[in-house]
């Protein structure tokens, strides 16, 4: 049995616990720092889980091109992270939220383009809908 949706499922759910906690706890406080912050609690708990499960040994057995792509993930999640701080601290996650998850539609798409994931129509129609909606939460 596929179990993929129980942990897209958890993720969901601990998204939208970081906006919470994240909104009350960048009142006052540069979001840089925040998300400063907030990458030592993430750094410590992702490496904990590594030497938990013992595999840290794995860290040898990464080609470049392993190594270039999960520097340029990294990358692309701070970002993420130090903009969505940024809005948060001036938006309502009620907006702020909906616009950062049309994630999902741009994934989809990039997929496509530079993965060449097949784009069925279920898909199409599904990202359409998370645009719409999107425009329709923050209009």
């Amino acid at each position: 049995m596929n179990t993929w949706w129980v942990y897209a499922l958890l993720s969901a759910l601990f998204a939208a616990l970081t906006a919470i906690f994240a909104k009350a706890g960048i009142k006052d406080v540069n979001s840089d720092l925040a998300t400063a912050i907030r990458t030592v609690v993430i750094l410590i708990i992702a490496w904990g889980i590594v030497f938990f499960r013992g595999k840290a040994g794995g860290i040898t057995e990464l080609s470049k091109t392993n190594l270039l792509f999960l520097c340029l993930s990294g990358v692309a999640t701070g970002l993420s992270w130090i903009f969505y701080f940024k809005a948060l601290q001036t938006g309502s996650v009620s907006k702020v939220a909906p616009v950062d998850k049309l994630s999902v539609a741009l994934a989809i798409i990039l997929a496509v383009l530079f993965l060449g994931e097949t784009l069925t129509l279920k898909m199409a129609i599904g990202a359409l809908l998370i645009i719409a909606g999107t425009i329709t939460l923050i209009l």
